[in-house]
């Protein structure tokens, strides 16, 4: 039994030394309502190696490609090239099989390119101190708000309604145990008055920039509402490649940066795996999440690595812990520093450059199509559509002509019918001239 290895023998001496009679009794507690029978599941039966890889092909070939024809999708996971040298060198053996670095004496190279993270992410947000990664975007504004919620020893969070739906949603599971969320109205193309929301009880405010309809938001009027009233405020970028144009969030007043690092070395990936950056102000840097690796130097007065900083419940008592995030994305993070190295800053600022070219060059053509009209009137590579028709038809009958041409803001608020019409399209330096061209033309014929 190549997958199941215990044998009846062994499910009945377990069962036996915890006190029940059969698997069944585990779950006794279970409503009878609540329990669905295996017969209720159309399964085939059982197969062989080969027809279950012919069985999961096929369901695969079923998927889109990112690169299979024109594509504009991004709500927080945007295509860009991944030169293949970060590939090769985050395939080396020390880097795809290593994981947490407990002992730093073996290591240093670990330790080291998480120490050239950080100092990359610190200069990108404009923070003092940056960890060593989290899970992505989401969590590490999760992770953000609760840090807020210790700092001010206070329990409202107030959401900027232009902050992903998804992002939204974590926070939401996550910060609730602590405190209570308040999220404002979505207004797409504008900035809501947040600071009217803002009050003595309130531990942060949580602003996206570029926001999830494509916005750049001016951070500064927030920050300096939030600081009146003793509150902290959170900057969210989900587009990373921006921080090459736009002024970083440390500059704005902003105490804590969460962002999702995917569009620096990670490809889409059908979702993941991504790598959340998280910087904040040195004087808070005890109360932040995940792990920090410095520089040092050893006994022979040689320069050396370690983890400085790790309020992590394995390290310590749970209840001590400031955080329960397990892991860095180690891996993500690797590839993060590895194409910013490539890039350089002024390959950086190139890169971001050619993404707003592409994307103005695009919201322009599109805009002169019959019935559409641009929303977001300041933008990065990202920008809002209103069209004539449902945006999600209407992205179904493009999909059929081959064009993937965004994400209908229906399917990130699905119960708000202002956004019904509402089409978030990215663009960045992978679109091309003809790809934009099609894109127009197809949008115009199914309109």
């Amino acid at each position: 039994m190549r997958y199941l290895p215990l044998t009846s023998g062994d499910r009945a001496a377990m069962l036996a030394k915890i006190g029940v009679r059969d698997v069944d009794a585990l779950f006794r507690d279970v409503p009878k309502s609540a329990v669905v029978p295996l017969s209720a599941f159309d399964l085939p039966d059982t197969q062989g190696e080969l027809e279950v890889e012919r069985t999961l092909s096929r369901l695969a070939a079923k998927n889109a490609a990112a690169d299979a024809g024109p594509f504009f999708c991004g709500a927080g996971a945007y295509k860009h090239h991944v030169p293949a040298a970060v590939d090769h060198l985050i395939q080396r053996s020390e880097f795809l099989t290593s994981y947490t670095p407990y002992q730093p004496e073996i290591a240093q190279g670990t330790l080291q390119y998480l120490f050239e993270f950080q100092t990359q992410v610190a200069l990108l947000t404009g923070m003092e101190v940056a960890n060593a990664s989290l899970y992505d975007g989401s969590t590490a504004t999760a992770e953000a708000v609760l840090m807020a919620q210790r700092l001010t020893k206070r329990p409202k969070a107030i959401l900027s309604g232009g902050l992903h739906p998804h992002y939204v949603e974590t926070v939401e599971t996550v910060a609730n145990l602590h405190g209570h969320v308040l999220r404002a109205p979505a207004t797409p193309g504008r900035a809501e008055d947040i600071a009217a929301l803002i009050d003595g009880e309130t531990a942060c405010v949580v602003v996206q920039s570029p926001d999830v309809f494509g916005l750049i938001r001016d951070l500064k009027p927030v920050a300096e509402a939030a600081h009146a009233k003793g509150a902290l405020l959170i900057a969210v970028v989900t587009e990373v490649v921006s921080l090459g144009l736009i002024e970083p969030p440390g500059h704005q007043g902003a105490d804590i940066v969460a962002a999702e690092g995917q569009s620096i070395g990670n490809g889409l990936g059908f979702g993941g795996p991504y790598v959340g950056l998280f910087a904040t102000c040195e004087k808070f840097v005890r109360q932040m999440p995940g792990r920090l690796s410095g520089e040092t130097v050893d006994a022979q007065g040689r320069r050396g690595y370690t983890l400085t900083l790790s309020t992590r419940e394995q390290h310590i008592r749970r209840e001590k812990a400031t955080s329960n995030i397990c892991t860095n994305s180690g891996l993500c993070a690797l590839a993060f520093t590895i194409h910013l190295s490539l890039l350089g800053e002024e390959g950086f600022v190139r890169l971001a450059r050619a993404n707003h070219a592409r994307a103005s060059t695009l919201a322009d053509r599109l805009a002169q199509v019959k019935g559409v009209s641009l929303v977001t009137p300041s933008f990065f590579n990202e920008f809002a559509l209103q069209l004539p028709n449902p945006a999600a038809e209407v992205v179904e009958a493009l999909a059929a002509k081959g064009v993937i041409a965004g994400v209908p803001a229906s399917r990130l608020l699905p119960h708000d019918e202002a956004v019904r019409n509402l089409l978030i399209v990215a663009a960045t330096e992978t679109s091309t001239d003809e790809d934009c061209a099609v894109f127009a033309k197809t949008l115009a014929e199914v309109l």
